[in-house]
Parts: structure tokens; C-alpha cells; sequence
């Protein structure tokens, strides 16, 4: 088996998941643990056997396990508007006319507020904790669906790539900040929660959250990147805010996040670290849900401050100051891994076309992008 050097794999991610040993791993698909650790490596491109025995091993098809990386293609394309210069900017591309028009993702342009198709119709009734759903649908297109709660729009991005990688899955996102999601994990509404709260005794990120609430069931965190967080201004920052605390200056309003998102515990600490009260700062009791409003109300002038990342910033074209970087990890319980779609899904996670993506916001760290960075075991 020599080595190719166009061919990627996502076998350690998986095999982590599973919570296999390369060992493991090794003794059920009937190959040597070298060889598990030459084809991860990338020093070792499998035969078709070899990788036939790993998929099955593994409860998935070889897709998900490899794939070919080829050379970056570059076209030529007239922008559609007049952007910024001497800016990377993430476009939209379609051919019109015969031509390639690049759409620049900026601001409201870089999201999609769309009616989703609905599966069933159906109604409730107070009399009865179930309901009767006519389906819209094939049924059999149903199966094939994940749903995952978050805050980030990273989580759709990421959705929608592994939706073309591949065709037949579908991934529902619910907006949910940090401990919404993961509470709607413990109800068992949803099959992946997106979390970034950081604990300041045991300085860990979401590990304690996920251990206070699934006290009897298993669950795998897996990192969707690390990110920046920090406080968001208008472009040029013309109050010259440089740190917390001089969100108490007169003439400085904020927005803040709801009870148990991340952005508002991390104002929190950073006000209490610096000795500030929650009163003495303009607009703490203002409340707004999620990212993008956050950024709306500081690009708009209705407030001259907010918490949110990196990455939101730069599609806002808004300042940033930051805070603090986080660990922002999909929640899953162990039992689901097994689940073909949820495969499906989380296998897109290490591949290039994904971590292309995530890169491209700014503000987000990769390297750690598909790893099991922790397992949270019954107490």
C-alpha cells in the first residue's frame, strides 16, 4: 500500500467517536493496528479491501472515511457589487449570462432568512402529549434527517456543506443558545447541541455543564472549532472603546444575550473580574436573541457595544475587541453515534471543504476541528 498524497481521511475522528481503539479498530476489520495508524497518518493509502473492511467496521460507507483532495481551482468572476478593497472577502458565485457574478457575503447578504418546507401538518390538543401529523412527505426522506441546536451560524454553514457532500441527508437547526440546546439534548428533542460556556472555577470549557446535566447517560463532546469572543463596536470604533471597562463611560449604551448563552456569561465574568456592577453598565437588562442581533443593533446605531465573535464581526464589517477565546464543542450522546445520518454528518467535520469554510469567517481556530475532546461518562 504506498502512499497517495490526494488522498484524506476522517478514520481516527470516527474511531474516536466510537470510542474504539486503534487495537480495536484493528481486530474487528481484520488488519494490523500499524496499518490503522499508517492510513491515519495519511502514510498509508488502503487498498480496496482494506478500506471496504474499515467502513464496515466502522458502520459507515467508505465515503465518509475518504476522499480525493484536488488542486484548488480559481475562475474569473465580475463582482456584483462595488466590496471593500484589499479585503478577503467570502462570495456567492453563479453563472448568469454566461458570465461568473461573485455576491459578496457581507452583513444581512452573508445570511438566509427562508420559509422552510414543512414535512406534516398537524394539531395539538391539550388533552393529549402526543400529535397526530399528516405527512407532506415521503416518509422515507424523513429518516435520513439530524437535527442540531446552536447559536452559531457556523452550524449552518456547516450543514448546508455536508448536505452537498451528501444528498440524501438533511440537517435541521434550531436556534438555541448554549444551555438551551443542551437541555433540549437531555429531553431528547435533538441529536447534537452546540455549547461555548466556560466554567471559572475548574476552567474548563462545557465539560462541567454537559456532567451537571446528563447525569445517567454517556456523551461525546467534539469540537467545532475555537473562537474568538469579545466585544463587537462600530466600524472604526469611534467611542475608541479599548476594554470592559469602558463600557461604564457616559454616552456608551450595550445590547446583552439572554440567561444562558455564552456571550452573556462571558460579560458577566469579564464585569465582575474587573470589579464593575452589572447597573453601573448602560443597556445590561436590554435583551437581544442571538448573534446576529447583536450585530445588527451595533451596526444600525441602536447600541454602541455587544457581545458576540470574531467571525460575526467580520461579516458586519464592525470593530471587535477581544475577550476571550473559547472552546465551542457539539454535545452528543454516545447511543446516537451509531445513528447512520448523524454519521453522516459529523464525518464532513474534518474535511477540507468544511474547515475551508470555517477558516474563511475569521476567528475561528481549526486544529482541533472533528476531535473528541472529551467523553462524559454516567456519574
Amino acid at each position: 500500500m504506498k502512499q497517495d498524497h490526494d488522498l484524506c481521511n476522517n478514520l481516527k475522528q470516527i474511531r474516536l467517536r466510537l470510542g474504539m481503539s486503534q487495537q480495536d479498530l484493528a481486530a474487528i476489520a481484520g488488519v494490523s493496528r500499524q496499518t490503522i495508524g499508517g492510513v491515519e497518518s495519511g502514510h498509508i493509502s488502503p487498498s480496496t479491501t482494506v478500506a471496504l473492511r474499515l467502513a464496515k467496521a466502522l458502520g459507515c460507507q467508505v465515503e465518509d472515511l475518504f476522499w480525493l483532495e484536488h488542486d484548488t481551482v480559481e475562475i474569473e468572476a465580475i463582482p456584483a457589487q462595488q466590496p471593500p478593497v484589499s479585503e478577503s472577502l467570502r462570495l456567492s458565485l453563479a453563472r448568469v449570462g454566461g458570465r461568473w457574478i461573485a455576491h459578496p457575503l457581507l452583513g444581512n447578504n452573508a445570511f438566509r432568512l427562508e420559509m422552510i418546507p414543512a414535512d406534516g401538518e398537524g394539531s395539538y390538543s391539550a388533552d393529549s402529549p402526543t400529535v397526530r401529523v399528516k405527512l407532506l412527505d415521503d416518509l422515507s426522506k424523513l429518516h435520513n434527517t439530524v437535527v442540531l441546536a446552536g447559536c452559531t451560524p457556523a452550524l449552518s454553514l456547516w450543514a448546508r456543506a455536508a448536505e452537498r457532500w451528501h444528498p440524501d441527508l438533511r440537517v435541521h437547526w434550531t436556534f438555541d443558545n448554549s444551555m438551551s440546546a443542551l437541555h433540549r439534548l437531555c429531553r431528547g428533542e435533538v441529536h447534537l447541541a452546540g455549547m461555548h460556556l466556560h466554567d471559572p472555577v475548574t476552567e474548563e470549557h462545557n465539560v462541567p455543564f454537559v456532567q451537571a446535566a446528563l447525569q445517567d447517560t454517556t456523551a461525546v463532546l467534539i469540537n467545532l472549532g475555537i473562537w474568538e469572543e469579545g466585544l463587537l463596536t462600530p466600524a472604526g470604533n469611534p467611542l475608541n472603546l479599548k476594554m470592559v471597562e469602558d463600557l461604564t463611560l457616559p454616552g456608551v449604551t450595550i445590547v446583552n444575550r439572554e440567561e444562558g448563552s455564552g456571550s452573556r456569561q462571558l460579560l458577566e465574568r469579564s464585569l465582575q473580574a474587573a470589579g464593575i456592577q452589572q447597573q453601573s453598565v448602560t443597556g445590561f437588562d436590554r435583551i437581544v436573541h442571538g448573534h446576529l442581533e447583536v450585530a445588527h443593533a451595533i451596526a444600525t446605531g441602536a447600541a454602541s457595544a455587544g457581545v458576540s465573535t470574531a467571525s460575526v464581526a467580520a461579516a458586519f464589517g464592525l470593530g471587535f475587541i477581544p475577550l476571550h477565546r473559547s472552546r465551542y464543542d457539539l454535545v452528543v450522546l454516545k447511543s446516537y453515534l451509531e445513528e447512520p445520518p448523524v454519521q453522516q454528518l459529523l464525518s464532513t467535520l474534518g474535511h477540507r471543504r468544511v474547515l475551508s469554510q470555517l477558516q474563511a469567517l475569521g476567528g475561528y481556530d481549526t486544529s482541533q476541528t472533528g476531535e473528541v475532546v472529551a467523553t462524559v461518562n454516567p456519574t
